[in-house]
């Protein structure tokens, strides 16, 4: 991965963490001074002295899911039984961490008459958390659509929070699906589709514009869906993409 101001490493510490869906945890680090970056950018976080590890290291790589303007840096991750995660889950706040980074090109391209569509799946949402609170805290004039795709309600990260933004930042348009819906449910239901997509871009965008397609998600799902996108007639060239395997 590559960045525009990519810095050293840096110790940090562990200030926060708490659950945002089942087995999924939300943790913020301390913001060295003059930390810069991009929203949808990345970051390697390694465990000083851990009092365990194992084969996958003491290093990973997340997404960074808080905005450029917000004092704390955010990440969140699926849960798994891995020396990092235990840690992760167990150590005292405080607990020292190298960064490095950030990394990444997976960001909002510059022109506002070029609509953006993401499309995220699990965990995949993370760089896309910190892309539409960027956007709504500078108000910009991309119109950007939001596809999430999960199983259930309670394993989608920041569903509430997502759905509020919607309400708030007209711009925005958040389109939610879950494979087993509850009776309640007024989103979409099953995976993403071609079918979907042009939907509810027909209701959202300027008919004859051109967006750009960002892909996060797990390697099958992102994979599978950059075939759609292609079958669809989607260039290559208009789609970006950012795979999370099980990390």
């Amino acid at each position: 991965m590559s960045s525009a101001s990519q810095s050293p490493g840096m110790v940090v510490a562990l200030e926060s963490r708490h659950e945002v869906a089942v087995r999924t945890m939300a943790f913020e680090i301390t913001r060295p001074p003059g930390f810069q970056f991009k929203a949808g950018q990345t970051a390697d976080l390694t465990w000083v002295n851990p009092p365990e590890t194992d084969a996958e290291g003491n290093t990973r790589t997340f997404s960074i899911a808080s905005a450029p303007h917000e004092a704390r840096l955010m990440f969140a991750t699926r849960l798994r039984d891995t020396a990092f995660k235990r840690i992760l889950e167990k150590t005292a706040i405080g607990t020292p961490l190298r960064m490095e980074g950030p990394f990444g090109n997976l960001t909002l391209h510059n022109n506002v008459q070029r609509p953006a569509v993401l499309i995220a799946g699990g965990i995949g949402i993370t760089p896309f958390r910190s892309i539409i609170r960027r956007a709504a805290y500078e108000k910009l004039a991309h119109r950007i659509l939001l596809f999430y795709a999960n199983t259930k309600a309670e394993n989608a990260a920041f569903l509430d929070e997502l759905t509020t933004i919607a309400k708030e930042y007209p711009n925005f348009s958040f389109i939610p699906t879950l494979d087993q819906a509850p009776p309640a449910w007024h989103g979409e239901t099953g995976r993403i589709s071609a079918e979907m997509i042009s939907r509810h871009l027909k209701t959202a965008v300027p008919t004859g514009s051109a967006p750009v397609y960002y892909i996060a998600g797990p390697p099958a799902m992102s994979v599978g869906l950059r075939d759609v996108l292609n079958k669809a007639g989607i260039d290559d060239d208009d789609i970006r993409s950012e795979e999370f395997a099980g990390y």
